[in-house]
């Protein structure tokens, strides 16, 4: 299952005809079961060596903040990290660090997630430190305390990552307007002026809502057996009242169809490379299964690597841009963007790279693919989900990734298999179904600032 924002990065260069084992192997199989209190729990054993990946999913992201909150779901990813009555400021992460550990956590318009990689002697000490901060989080209003000095670190980091990258700020306007009223038009990182908004009370409300053992799934890998799990997870976690005897309801809903097509044209005096997309509303795995899974492969033959229709037409052949991609976020729970993009050679206008890409685009929308790229993407987007499970942590982020947006440990196990009957017919009509001449769409031209603008806004600040 590729992975969110990775459209084009399983693409494997395997010959067809090549044959891979039963992916629902007795290798990895996962082991689930629920807590008391609600919090589920998923084992992927993996005995290679002692080490454990722990791993706390939180179904809340920023889908799910309240209209003039935005941030808050990332906010609080810093927030965790503080202190708790029994753990000191900033002792969390010394205290995994000094037992050898590493540790992270991450959010999304989905999910947020913490973990901690830890000798497996140490995994019980991961479960009472999540445990700990998941009931006893210190949020006050002192201006030097948890909640107030990591709104200022979040506004920094705001300031670095986003208004200070050309290419996200342009990303941000396209997702502002391929969403409209749709919780994914504010990234994640969310808006300055409400991040700086945001109030303790307001983290206290977050907190007591979504940080609850019936919000959380707990994904343990590593050298570990479901009955140990089971037995450390009932003496920490399992201990934990819910705070909530309803099932919070999620920031989920239908995404609006674009009424018409926009072009949004971001110039910056930083943009080295010149870059041009178009992005159109989709599908996703959650939605429905098996038009993802056709779209995966038709966007994997037409721009998913070196070897797509797109790098060999306009990269290879042409020598037109420097790079051609095609790809879709299917990961998303709600409806995800399909993405085609390219960059182009160095005296190559957006105009001329444009009406090239979309000549490639178009033969094939008439003329389809042929069944050897199309049998050549299965089994690259096959072995790349195959191969995922060498890797204990990656194989952990995708069970806590998949059940967060509400999919099972089945969707994970049989998608190798399910992904190689896509057939050549359902590739292209899930590509024609996305790309048709009716749908709407945002193109997206990233550009150097222009030297008379330049100029004049120079005598302007002068």
């Amino acid at each position: 299952m590729k992975a969110f924002l990775a459209g084009g990065l399983a693409a494997i260069g395997l010959g067809s005809g090549l044959a891979f084992a039963d992916t629902a192997g007795s290798e990895w199989a996962p082991t689930i079961f629920q807590l008391d209190n609600g919090m589920d729990v998923v084992v992927l054993p993996d005995n290679r060596a002692p080490v454990v990946t722990h791993m706390v999913w939180y179904k809340v992201g920023a889908v799910d903040e309240d209209p003039g909150k935005s941030g808050i779901a990332h906010l609080f990813e810093h927030v965790m990290f503080k202190e708790t009555d029994d753990i000191g400021p900033e002792e969390f992460t010394t205290i995994v660090q000094r037992n050898g550990g590493q540790l992270n956590a991450f959010t999304s318009w989905d999910y947020t997630a913490y973990y901690e990689r830890v000798a497996k002697t140490q995994l019980e000490r991961m479960m009472e430190l999540e445990a700990e901060r998941m009931t006893d989080l210190i949020i006050n209003d002192d201006p030097d305390g948890p909640f107030i000095s990591e709104r200022d670190v979040v506004k920094e980091e705001r300031r670095q990552r986003i208004d200070n990258n050309p290419g996200v700020i342009l990303q941000e306007q396209v997702m502002s307007a391929l969403y409209q009223d749709h919780p994914y038009n504010i990234t994640v990182i969310g808006k300055m002026d409400e991040v700086g908004a945001l109030t303790p009370q307001d983290g206290l409300d977050f907190y007591r809502k979504w940080y609850t053992p019936s919000e959380a799934i707990l994904i343990v890998a590593g050298d570990v057996t479901p009955e140990e799990v089971r037995t450390l997870a009932e003496r920490t976690y399992g201990q934990i009242e819910s705070t909530s005897t309803e099932i919070a309801e999620r920031g989920w809903q239908e995404v609006e169809p674009l009424a018409e097509t926009q072009l949004i044209t971001h110039r910056d005096p930083k943009v080295r490379q010149p870059e041009w997309e178009r992005w159109y509303l989709a599908t996703s795995y959650t939605q429905d299964r098996d038009f993802a899974y056709a779209l995966d492969v038709a966007m994997d033959v037409l721009g998913g690597g070196r070897t797509s229709r797109l790098y060999q037409a306009l990269v290879e052949e042409q020598k037109i841009a420097n790079d051609a991609s095609a790809g879709a976020w299917l990961s998303l729970h709600d409806t995800a963007p399909a993405v085609l993009s390219a960059s182009p050679s160095e005296g190559v206008s957006l105009d001329d790279l444009e009406a090239a890409y979309m000549a490639v685009v178009d033969d094939v929308l008439a003329n389809g693919f042929t069944e050897a790229e199309v049998e050549r993407s299965r089994n690259s987007l096959a072995a790349s989900a195959i191969y995922q499970r060498d890797s204990q942590a990656g194989m952990a982020n995708l069970y806590g990734r998949t059940l967060a947006v509400g999919g099972t440990v089945d969707d994970v196990m049989s998608y190798p298999d399910d992904i190689r009957k896509v057939t050549t017919e359902d590739a292209i009509a899930a590509l024609r179904r996305v790309l048709a001449e009716d749908k709407n769409y945002i193109e997206a031209h990233l550009l150097p600032e222009e030297e008379e603008q330049a100029a004049e806004e120079s005598q302007t600040d002068e």
